[in-house]
């Protein structure tokens, strides 16, 4: 698989999940949480709306360094990102990106408490494996029987390139 594919590839599961688990440090060590992302695959940046009174916005200002990681339970793909993420106060952009299910969190896409969270992956691990359970299965019980490793998948890792 090309390079652009590979990308391609990446960008696609993220539109797909559409939440991922976004992890940040704090003085204690990781902390990860879910937020639903809204992925521009052309700029190479993914947008998240949060909360300024949230944990997550200190924690990113003082180690801009995240991980991502998006699932896809049913086909069994696994997507991590290594990213650099930025918080912003950019209300023509909250506008932009706002979801009417957005009214969960916020009045609207003027909130005062309301940022842009800017995350711009620079490494992606992908996991694909394979899409049923029976394959699984069948792969588990074959290498029972043979000793040979089952295929239960391949890593595949693409730099994202800005």
């Amino acid at each position: 698989m090309a390079d652009a594919e590979k990308i391609g590839r990446v960008w696609d599961i993220i539109e797909k999940t559409a939440v991922g688990m976004l992890t940040t440090r704090f003085p204690a060590g990781l902390r990860a949480r879910p937020l639903e992302a809204r992925p521009d695959r052309h700029a190479g940046i993914i947008w998240f709306l949060t909360d300024a009174r949230s944990g997550k916005d200190p924690e990113i200002e003082a180690e801009p360094d995240v991980g991502l990681v998006f699932i896809e339970p049913r086909e069994r793909i696994y997507l991590s990102l290594t990213a650099h993420a930025r918080l912003e106060n950019d209300v023509s952009r909250q506008r932009q990106i706002w979801k009417a299910t957005d009214r969960m969190w916020w009045a609207g896409p003027e909130g005062p408490n309301l940022r842009v969270l800017r995350v711009e992956p620079h490494l992606a691990e992908l996991w694909d494996g394979p899409s049923s359970t029976a394959a699984v299965v069948y792969e588990i019980a074959k290498a029972r029987i043979t000793g040979e490793k089952p295929k239960l998948g391949e890593n595949r890792k693409a730099t994202i390139k800005l």
